[in-house]
């Protein structure tokens, strides 16, 4: 099927749209910065901008479409102001009437439309179980999934399939809600949230993934659908649980007039209590129905990682001869980095070839030396970080005949030094500096290969 995604350069939109292109789904994607996406985006798919949500998307971007998936929306978790409340509301549901529109005015009408909602639909409802059949609650985010969800069944007057995703707490490595959780019960001081009690309905990313292929492929799915695991939690539990597969203690509770000082009304997020269950998933079996087996899967992994790719119309073989070269390094790399070649090892690389650089780092000088390990010529080689700014730094460069050209994937797996106080610190400054880094590279690339 042909799938536009709107969200796709975010947490979840990765995971989604990895999740398909690997069933063999062709993606298109609808972003507010096109410029950036190539970036943040790992695969290569068409890509059409959409800055405002208040103007219709471009028709051409729903060309051939089959299924739309809207995930995009203003992150929830900051202080709910008056003028904030109106962006969130902006976010999804005037972006969600616009699509419909657009959907709307097509001489050939998308089968399926799967629209993000929330689990914040049922608003506090303490131990009660609930379903997709059950009402919803009261307070900004129930009234905000009402609206989101309303938007999008409008689509149904064109016989449009719709599916509203209510998703739990989103658990994952590298964002998600965990991001701002671990660092604090990596080093000991995590505990439970208010008192504890409170219901947690969460999901592993990669069912969130396998939920949206579901409801797209599924066609008796329809309307409201939870996307949350089969076992909630209390956050007690959920604290114990956590702690214990790090192990370290939870000795360090978060008051709940702490967070609704810091957080105002939006602490609702982590203080309401939603026991929540999926009973239209039956048909999709959960890779992580328990919550130890997602906890450990995710903490389990210790590297950051860099994923993108980029098709050139040049042959395979040009391509990796070009990349190859040690010294083309400078060419593709940005000017204030001030990133200089001192030496190799070898005349030209290959497995073993140690590599020696010099460049800066906002002004700070440093020496890096690489290995290449891996080395198959016209295919694939790796280079590791010997000495460097970085605690680990390993990237494999692949490259693969397609469609009269090449395709270059790039893979960077990458710890930061200092363990975990200076990933909390260091993280989110050095991957935006890796975006711009790699962002320069892809658009030298295209102006030397074309696109």
């Amino acid at each position: 099927m042909k799938i536009l995604i709107t969200g796709a350069t975010g947490f979840v939109g990765r995971q989604v749209v990895l999740h398909l292109r690997d069933r063999g789904h062709e993606i298109v994607v609808l972003t507010r910065d096109a410029e950036k996406a190539p970036v943040r985006l790992p695969i290569v798919c068409p890509v059409f901008s959409w800055p405002n949500v208040d103007q219709p998307p471009p028709r051409e971007a729903f060309t051939g479409v089959d299924a739309v998936v809207h995930l995009a929306g203003e992150n929830i978790i900051n202080r709910w102001t008056t003028s904030r409340k109106k962006k969130i509301i902006k976010s999804r549901v005037e972006s969600t009437r616009q699509l419909v529109t657009a959907m709307q005015n097509l001489d050939r009408q998308p089968k399926v439309f799967v629209c993000a909602s929330a689990i914040g639909y049922y608003g506090d409802r303490g131990d009660e179980s609930l379903d997709e059949s059950s009402d919803p609650g009261d307070g900004f985010l129930s009234s905000l999934c009402r609206q989101w969800e309303e938007a999008a069944r409008q689509a149904e007057e064109s016989g449009v399939r719709v599916v509203s995703l209510r998703i739990g707490v989103v658990l994952g490595h590298d964002g998600g809600a965990l991001q701002p959780m671990l660092p604090p019960f990596r080093l000991g001081f995590g505990g439970k949230v208010g008192s504890g009690r409170q219901w947690m309905s969460w999901i592993h990313v990669r069912d969130l993934a396998g939920l949206v292929l579901h409801a797209i492929e599924t066609e008796s799915v329809k309307g409201p659908l939870n996307a949350v695991s089969p076992q909630p939690v209390p956050n007690v539990e959920f604290t114990q649980t956590l702690a214990a597969v790090l192990k370290r203690p939870h000795l360090f509770p978060v008051p709940g007039f702490i967070l609704k000082i810091l957080m105002g009304e939006a602490s609702q997020v982590v203080l309401t209590s939603q026991r929540v269950i999926a009973r239209k998933a039956d048909g999709y079996e959960f890779v992580f129905p328990e919550l130890k087996a997602a906890l450990q899967d995710i903490c389990g992994r210790k590297d950051h990682e860099l994923l993108l790719e980029q098709w050139v119309p040049r042959p395979i073989d040009e391509v990796f001869g070009f990349f190859s070269d040690a010294k083309n390094l400078e060419l593709l790399t940005p000017p204030h980095l001030k990133f200089k070649v001192l030496n190799s090892s070898t005349d030209s690389l290959q497995a073993g070839t140690l590599i020696d650089y010099k460049l800066q780092l906002h002004g700070i000088p440093f020496r890096w030396q690489s290995l290449i390990g891996e080395w198959n010529p016209s295919t694939h080689f790796s280079d590791t970080q010997m000495r460097g700014p970085y605690k680990k730094w390993h990237h494999t460069h692949t490259f693969i005949e397609q469609d009269g050209g090449t395709l270059i994937r790039d893979h960077a797996l990458y710890r930061l030094p200092f363990g975990v106080p200076g990933d909390t610190v260091a993280y989110f400054f050095v991957k935006k500096d890796l975006e711009k880094i790699f962002g320069y590279r892809i658009a030298k690339t295209r102006e030397l290969f074309g696109e």
